[in-house]
């Protein structure tokens, strides 16, 4: 039973409900990832390194909150359990211990180009069935994107 009833048909739902739901996943991940390389990051950038962290941090989750709240206003019950997220995440491992300053460059770059990438495909497949949807995907991408930018710079 559909508690809260959408405007979108069956079939432009479905499409907008992955779209949300795998936004908020690759999101609370992406937050969890940010804040387990700020608690470990060490080396001479430490400390830039470590403030640009919780700047991620904060863009994901003030996302994923937005992300789950579009989902709950057209109907869709979002899902942001460990288990959904460790299973429909697109980024890879962190390792474990210490992580050299250029080390968690690359780490906080490789995660956060995996989820643009996945954003870019929901923002395409948003056009259509949900431009409210599909602005809020952009807007997100966006500064994810200044995100990997300003990362990217610290190794050149």
């Amino acid at each position: 039973m559909a508690v809260v009833k959408s405007s979108l048909s069956d079939a432009d739902l479905k499409v907008v409900g992955e779209a949300l739901q795998g936004a908020l996943v690759d999101l609370v991940d992406l937050s969890l990832v940010a804040k387990q390389v700020h608690w470990n990051v060490i080396g001479p950038r430490f400390r830039s390194i470590h403030l640009q962290l919780d700047d991620v941090v904060t863009t994901a989750r003030t996302h994923s909150d937005v992300m789950a709240e579009r989902a709950s206003a057209i109907g869709v019950n979002p899902d942001g359990r460990a288990a959904t997220v460790a299973s429909g995440s697109a980024i890879g491992e962190v390792p474990t211990g210490w992580i050299q300053d250029q080390d968690a460059v690359r780490i906080m770059v490789d995660a956060l180009v995996a989820v643009i990438q996945r954003m870019r495909e929901r923002v395409a497949v948003t056009d259509e069935p949900d431009p409210v949807t599909q602005d809020l995907l952009i807007g997100l991408t966006g500064e994810l994107e200044k995100h990997a930018w300003m990362f990217q710079a610290e190794n050149v």
